[in-house]
């Protein structure tokens, strides 16, 4: 049943929903990961290891595990070692799913 508040309230939703800046979603939260670049052999693109600890359920001991990740890099600006937060985005191509987001640490030459 509509009520008499459901219609007048129904189109500030409406313009709260075109305030928020075109290439954002409201309330979206995207994961990140922080890790160490491998490879920057490929134009636009980083190979970004990303090495996680976790409890091992039953032996209760800590264990690393380490997964490279595949990053857009559109300027180039990522080298070999640097330590770089990424982030998860859309598909944009066969195996990059993540877009490089900053440079934590760089690599000390």
């Amino acid at each position: 049943m509509v009520t008499e508040t459901d219609i007048i309230e129904a189109p500030a939703a409406e313009e709260a929903e075109h305030s928020v800046a075109e290439g954002e979603h409201k309330g979206r939260h995207r994961r990140t990961a922080t890790g160490i670049v491998v490879s920057t052999a490929m134009d636009k693109t980083a190979v970004i290891s990303v090495t996680r600890l976790f409890l091992h359920p039953k032996y209760r001991k800590y264990v690393r595990h380490s997964k490279k990740y595949m990053a857009h890099d559109e300027h180039g600006v990522c080298n070999v070692g640097d330590q770089v937060v990424i982030e998860e985005c859309r598909p944009m191509s066969k195996h990059k799913r993540w877009r490089y987001l900053n440079t934590l640490r760089k690599k000390d030459a």
